[in-house]
């Protein structure tokens, strides 16, 4: 069975002040939430500990926004696994599309992050989708194929979380209609081999979207950007309603 993971990614937003704020409002409203899902919020690394200690005892899980593979070593601007963890860190993203176009990260390098988080106990949430020109061209499947084979190489895919987040939809307003995300999640599912693997759609997911994007299939769990940022929107994500 194949528990959903609803994944909020705050990304390049809230100091510490904002963070324990939302945490406030939020904690309260995710109270009766069932327990069928897990629930993750991504601060950015300095908001891990106020998050951290706020979320203690509650169903709240955290993730970091990146992690290296290395544990230790002169690499400016990097987390490693090691002061996640201290963090009560669960999860990490990686191979998201900003760090894939802005720093240029290779296929092979998120492989390494996700390796890491795995050997260090973390569940990696490796990131994979096309642009719009590649879908336009046709070359959607053969993308994806691809950041999946290299991105996931000697994986345990029991201890692992794949989003479905096609560029395009991220932070435009533009979503993947339900059916065409459910169609490559299951397509992603057929080529790693396995029924059970945990697969998220991510892009300009919203409360208005998010029953029926649940409702679907292959769909197990969302990673929600922009609408992560306000705690009443994050909640009714986090509840969303089974048909």
């Amino acid at each position: 069975m194949r528990k959903p993971v609803i994944a909020g990614n705050w990304k390049m937003h809230m100091t510490c002040a904002e963070a324990r704020a939302y945490m406030e409002v939020f904690l309260p409203l995710i109270k009766n939430t069932p327990n069928d899902r897990h629930l993750v919020i991504a601060p950015p690394f300095t908001a891990l500990s106020t998050v951290a200690e706020m979320s203690h005892q509650t169903a709240l899980e955290l993730s970091s926004q990146n992690v290296h593979w290395e544990d230790h070593g002169a690499f400016t601007g990097e987390v490693s696994p090691k002061m996640l963890l201290e963090h009560n860190v669960r999860y990490t993203i990686v191979g998201h599309s900003e760090p894939r176009k802005y720093f240029s990260e290779s296929d092979e390098q998120i492989n390494r992050r996700a390796k890491s988080a795995q050997l260090n106990s973390l569940i990696p949430i490796v990131c994979v989708g096309e642009s719009n020109e590649q879908r336009e061209r046709g070359e959607a499947e053969r993308v994806i194929r691809r950041q999946v084979e290299q991105g996931l190489e000697d994986l345990i895919l029991d201890r692992l979380v794949v989003a479905y987040e096609p560029i395009w939809a991220i932070g435009t307003g533009k979503t993947c209609e339900s059916k065409e995300a459910n169609r490559i999640c299951n397509l992603i599912r057929q080529w790693v081999g396995t029924p059970d693997l945990i697969i998220q759609y991510g892009g300009s997911v919203k409360p208005e979207n998010i029953d029926e994007l649940m409702n679907m299939s292959d769909i197990d769990g969302v990673l929600v950007g922009g609408a992560s940022l306000k705690p009443e929107s994050f909640a009714r994500i986090s509840n969303y309603l089974n048909a």
